[in-house]
């Protein structure tokens, strides 16, 4: 078992685009014992995994996993992850775990409703696309409108928001890249 999980450990990390360095750093790890674990040549205890989870931004029960990383991975409508937003819209994670290169949400927001208040979240680009309905962008106080098919990128470190200006669902999705880790 140690050899199998330090090779997913390191197919993880690599997969992820991350050095055995950083990942030791936010780990508080050497990186020659994560060297040592990748290799199988280190027994590290759960502290230790759940720390290295945490650096990779997975849960420690991805680190076990069995799947395939450059394998097709299908998501039916039946088994998405729904996300609480606290009120009637609905956002669902599209992205499996772990996430690789990209992280997108499919969004419902019911008329008048949106994201709350501006947030940020990391240092990615982002795109936001109105599959259906008339949506409110604002990006750092600037307001964009969006209809069907329209979509705006921008840093998610600059406070964003929208807001659903129609009397109908609005349909969105978020594409982020990289995906956020941690």
């Amino acid at each position: 078992m140690t050899a199998e999980l330090g090779a997913r450990i390191r197919e993880l990390r690599e997969h992820g685009g991350q050095s055995l360095r950083s990942v030791a750093s936010a780990a508080g790890i050497s990186p020659g014992f994560l060297s040592q674990i990748e290799r199988g040549n280190a027994n590290a205890t759960v502290s230790t995994l759940r720390g290295i989870a945490t650096a990779l931004g997975l849960t420690t029960a991805d680190l076990f996993g069995d799947d395939d990383l450059t394998a097709s991975r299908v998501l039916r409508r039946a088994d998405r992850s729904e996300l609480p937003t606290g009120g009637r819209s609905k956002k669902y994670l599209l992205s499996r775990r772990p996430l690789r290169n990209l992280e997108v949400y499919c969004g419902e927001l019911a008329p008048g409703e949106g994201t709350g208040d501006p947030y940020t979240h990391g240092e990615a680009q982002e795109m936001f696309l109105v599959v259906r309905g008339q949506v409110e962008v604002s990006l750092d106080g600037t307001l964009y409108r969006l209809s069907d098919g329209d979509s705006i990128e921008y840093r998610t470190d600059v406070p964003h928001t929208a807001r659903n200006l129609g009397t109908d669902v609005a349909e969105v999705l978020w594409i982020i890249s990289p995906p956020h880790r941690g």
